[in-house]
């Protein structure tokens, strides 16, 4: 069995999908590794290190592989040069571009998505998501501090008290429970929502204030949220219009699996802030929590800067590849038997809910369902 580990491709993404570490454990197993030649540069993951936990180095790697890992999906050219039946491990962007998923489908790989990894207990050492929105979450906080012209903690001085920042985390999931933890830490008054009502309990354990309005639950029973009623959308809408008016710094993480990102701050409540605020937008490469808010620009708004950094978890390669990559390889642990061959099972929960791609077709239900 061979292992490949190509170099991202896509602009901006620092992030490998494999470390040291991984490579050792996936030698031990009886396979080969090979990476290509500075694809750990962006993560401070230097050729040596791979070489010296056993991988070779190559210029290009992928043609003769039994199984690609990726971060990103593979480029044309990689892919295009994959043998038919290699597994395709990463993340592969499934919601949107069907034509590049039928590209992936035609090219005969096994491809799949980690993104679509069940919730389930089993499944959290292999749930990409989690891990990189942890260290996303984080990278917010400490961006809006860069960028906010005032202190986070309260501090009393000799010359007069300077107030604590007011930050407010839209979205509490894995993203925004590390925003929380993290303005906490940095001495800010924290108050977070949620359409989820369960999150209320993990909000305050974490010292902040939860803000709800009246409103139908609207957890799934995967535990993401669903898209809110015309009507309770418009309560939301009244109770966070209220409450950002009086806020230094709004961290916005709401995504809706498969849909667009809902939008949660009107350019009308952005108008209504003061002067230095910030907000930083999380869903931007989805569209945006925010309508002012623009990919990977911060754009200034009335004296609101809001800031649209995508990938914010890629800002952190030293830490996020790791991350991704022990991800990966506890899923690949599924299907590696104890001689060092490969075998599938699809009435694995994780595999079946994962694989978007074999023998040249899209095979995931949410593609084949009418």
């Amino acid at each position: 069995m061979k292992i490949a580990i190509p170099t991202e491709t896509q602009a901006g993404e620092s992030r490998v999908a494999a470390s040291p570490d991984t490579v050792k454990a996936f030698i031990k197993k009886g396979a080969d590794v090979a990476v290509q030649a500075g694809a750990g540069k962006g993560a401070s993951i230097p050729d040596d290190a791979f070489a010296a936990a056993g991988a070779k180095v190559e210029q290009a790697v992928g043609r003769d592989a039994d199984v690609v890992l990726t971060v990103r999906r593979p480029s044309g050219e990689l892919l295009s040069s994959l043998k038919r039946g290699a597994l395709l491990i990463g993340g592969l962007e499934p919601y949107g571009d069907k034509a590049g998923l039928d590209s992936i489908a035609a090219s005969g790989v096994t491809a799949f998505a980690m993104e679509l990894m069940p919730r389930i207990t089993r499944a959290q050492s292999m749930d990409i998501l989690s891990s990189q929105a942890n260290l996303a979450g984080y990278k917010a906080v400490i961006d809006a501090a860069f960028h906010f012209t005032r202190a986070f903690p309260m501090m009393m001085t000799a010359a007069g008290t300077v107030p604590a920042a007011k930050v407010f985390i839209m979205g509490v999931g894995v993203a925004g429970l590390q925003a929380i933890a993290t303005a906490r830490r940095l001495g800010a008054i924290v108050s977070a929502t949620d359409v989820r009502k369960a999150t209320e309990e993990q909000v305050k354990s974490l010292g902040a204030k939860f803000v709800y309005a009246d409103i139908a639950d609207a957890a799934t029973s995967g535990g993401y949220a669903k898209e809110l009623s015309a009507e309770d959308k418009a309560r939301q809408a009244a109770l966070v219009a209220n409450h950002v008016k009086t806020q230094d710094v709004i961290i916005t993480t709401a995504l809706i699996p498969g849909r667009p990102a809902p939008v949660l701050i009107t350019e009308e409540m952005v108008d209504s802030m003061k002067p230095g605020s910030i907000i930083v937008d999380l869903a931007v490469e989805r569209g945006g929590n925010c309508p002012l808010s623009k990919p990977d620009q911060i754009v200034e708004h009335k004296g609101v800067k809001i800031v649209g950094t995508v990938n914010l978890a890629g800002k952190l390669a030293g830490n996020a590849s790791p991350l991704f990559a022990k991800n990966l390889a506890n899923f690949l642990d599924l299907m590696i038997q104890k001689d060092g061959t490969l075998k599938i099972d699809e009435a694995d929960e994780c595999i079946k809910g994962t694989m978007i791609a074999r023998d040249g077709a899209l095979v995931h239900p949410m593609f084949t369902s009418k």
